[in-house]
Order: structure tokens, then C-alpha cells, then sequence
């Protein structure tokens, strides 16, 4: 099946065939495939439109808007970040995408991106670590066994080695289905009682939280030299993970400085404390990882041209497959001027009929 050619029809990636498409190619090397084309990306950041996503927030949660464009292809990402979902059964995180051509204006894709989102928020996370942990890392810490943590956790051996993966959540039931879903995976698996057992021996520590407030999943004294954290958890204002103190003696990357100063860990301190933009780091420009004693921390809220790159991907992964519907949303009639006219003959058809 290819690609729909009549500029009408644009294909539509619902959760099933996503999942479809997921488990054709295989879910580490898809996410290898996500991490390098979001890094491909990270290379050319200057071609990007940046802007801090557009947030509407309430006392329970967030919608957001997230969109970008290299000048040749516009995407889009709608999602929510609603934590007391989960207590009626429902997902904390949602979203659907979109690509469009910008020569047209035309759509390209739709695509479903609570699966996707999950897939290139744990693709980027072991794209940083490649470049920032520790060149032998072998053993990560997940705190924070929610619905990204078996992600995070196949990414990281996809991409940078991981072995070992050592599990704590305050929720024993969370730990234990992360345990079971990571099982004949090629990982070896420890479940752990505290925060503190977990990142026993750890060289990546990730944090994953759900709650949407200042929280202290690791304190300073939990942290010792030479270790590389990757923030996930904290990504809208009110929502830490990690004790100030902490990134104090850190050297901190983030992805666009104007959305993690809002959203991200670094909400904590002074709005001219230094950081690096890690598109900086891929493209040779400034150091990532300089000591072996250094700490590292991503401080990933999540960042557009993320979401753009998953959705390029998935486009072109398309072709010659049978994983997506037609979907026809694009009015085309014979004469462009003569919208109406189409309409009336519509009816006219459905008449005789």
C-alpha cells in the first residue's frame, strides 16, 4: 500500500495500527531509528521555528500546543498532562499529531501520539545520555514506574548499552507490572524498596513522576559524583523532581532554554543561572560531559522539534505499508474557486441516489 496521491486524502495513524507499525519494526529498533533522527534535527536546530508551547493550565492538569516548522514540512502535537487521571482509569498523558507541507498548507499526516509521544520522550532521553553519561554506563535507576518507564528503560539499552535496570515507585503494584512488562527483554531487573536502593550503583538516574507538584525525589545527599540524571517528570510549572541543591552542582542541558526556565527543574533557580542547550553539545559547539566526577542532568520537559521529528519519521516509515486509513478531510473540487458548486452538486447526487 502506498501513500495516497490525491492531495484529498491524507492517512491517518490511529492507536492500533501505531501499535501495529510499533511491533512490525520492533520497539528498540524503532526507538534506535527515533533517536537518530531527533538527533539528525538536534544538528540543524537553527532551521527550526521555536517558541515555548502554548499552555492552557488548570489546578488538575495542562493542554498544550506544541508546534514548529523547518520551512519545508509544519507539525503540530495536542496533548494533556492530567495526573488525577489515572485514579479513573485513564492515561495522565494523551496527545494526536499532525504534518503538513508548508509549499501547500496541506496536511500530511495525522497521526495518534500518546504511543509516539511515549516512544520519542524515551528516544530523546537516551539520545542525551549518549552524549552526557558516563562512557561505560551500564546500570540506570527508574524512578517512577508509570506508563513511560518500560520506554525509557528499552531505550536506554537500544541506544547506550543499558543492562541493569533498577526500579523503585512509591506504588509497589507500578514496580512490579514495569518488572513483569521488562521480563525476557535482556535486562537484568531489580526491584527496589526507596529511592535511595535504586540508585545504588547507578550511573543513569531517571526520574519520572507523575504528581504535579514541587516535589523531592532525590535530595543532595543522595547523589554522589559522576553520575548522569535524566530529568523526565518535572515539565510544567509547579512540578520538580529534584532538590535545588542538586542542581547546583550540576552541568545542566536542556533543550530550549525559554520553555525549561517555565517547565523544567531549573524553574528553581535564578533565570540567568547558565546552562547549555544540548542541540550545542550534538553539533560540536560547546562540551557536553567534561570530568568523570562531573554530574550531568538533561532537564527534559519535552521540546517541538521532538514531536516533529517522531511525526517525519512515521510518515516515511508509511510507505509501502498498510498501517494507516485514508482519511478524506481535504474539500477538492474540479475548479478551486467553485467550493460551493461542489456542495450543491453533492446534494444533487444524493438525490438521486
Amino acid at each position: 500500500m502506498s501513500l495516497p496521491s490525491r492531495q484529498a486524502y491524507v492517512p491517518f495513524v490511529s492507536v492500533d495500527n501505531m501499535m501495529r507499525l510499533v511491533l512490525d519494526v520492533g520497539i528498540e529498533q524503532i526507538m534506535v531509528e527515533l533517536a537518530d533522527v531527533i538527533e539528525a534535527d538536534f544538528r540543524r536546530w537553527p532551521d527550526f521555528d521555536k517558541t515555548p508551547r502554548v499552555a492552557s493550565h488548570s489546578d488538575i492538569g495542562v493542554i498544550e500546543l506544541m508546534p514548529t516548522s523547518d520551512g519545508q514540512h509544519y507539525g503540530f502535537k495536542y496533548v494533556n498532562g492530567h495526573p488525577g487521571n489515572m485514579r479513573q482509569g485513564l492515561q495522565t498523558v494523551t496527545a494526536f499529531g499532525v504534518l503538513a507541507d508548508v509549499p501547500t498548507g496541506y496536511p500530511l499526516l495525522i497521526s495518534e501520539m500518546t504511543i509516539l509521544t511515549a516512544l520519542r520522550t524515551a528516544a530523546t532521553s537516551a539520545m542525551a545520555a549518549k552524549w552526557l553519561a558516563p562512557r561505560d554506563a551500564r546500570v540506570m535507576a527508574m524512578i517512577g514506574n508509570g506508563a513511560q518507564a518500560e520506554f525509557q528503560a528499552l531505550a536506554m539499552k537500544a541506544v547506550c548499552g543499558i543492562r541493569e535496570v533498577r526500579l523503585y515507585d512509591i506504588d509497589p503494584s507500578a514496580t512490579r507490572k514495569c518488572a513483569a512488562n521488562l521480563a525476557g527483554r535482556g535486562l537484568h531487573i531489580v526491584q527496589c524498596d526507596s529511592a535511595a536502593e535504586a540508585i545504588l550503583g547507578a550511573q543513569i538516574i531517571t526520574t519520572c513522576t507523575a504528581d504535579k507538584q514541587y516535589a523531592t525525589i532525590l535530595s543532595d545527599n543522595m547523589v554522589g559524583s559522576g553520575v548522569h540524571i535524566n530529568a523526565v517528570g518535572g515539565d510544567c510549572p509547579g512540578k520538580t523532581e529534584l532538590h535545588r541543591d542538586i542542581l547546583l552542582r550540576a552541568g545542566i542541558f536542556v533543550e530550549y532554554p525559554p520553555q525549561t526556565r517555565i517547565e523544567g527543574e531549573i524553574q528553581q533557580l535564578d533565570p540567568d543561572h547558565p546552562v547549555t542547550e544540548l542541540w550545542q553539545v550534538i553539533a560540536g559547539q560547546s562540551a557536553g560531559r567534561v570530568a568523570a566526577d562531573q554530574i550531568t542532568l538533561f532537564d527534559s520537559v519535552g521540546f517541538a522539534v521532538e514531536d516533529f521529528s517522531a511525526l517525519r519519521h512515521i510518515y516515511q516509515r508509511l510507505q509501502g505499508t498498510s498501517f494507516y486509513q485514508d482519511l478524506d478531510m481535504i474539500a477538492d473540487p474540479d475548479d478551486p474557486r467553485d467550493l460551493f458548486g461542489m456542495l450543491c452538486r453533492a446534494g444533487a447526487q444524493d438525490k438521486v441516489a
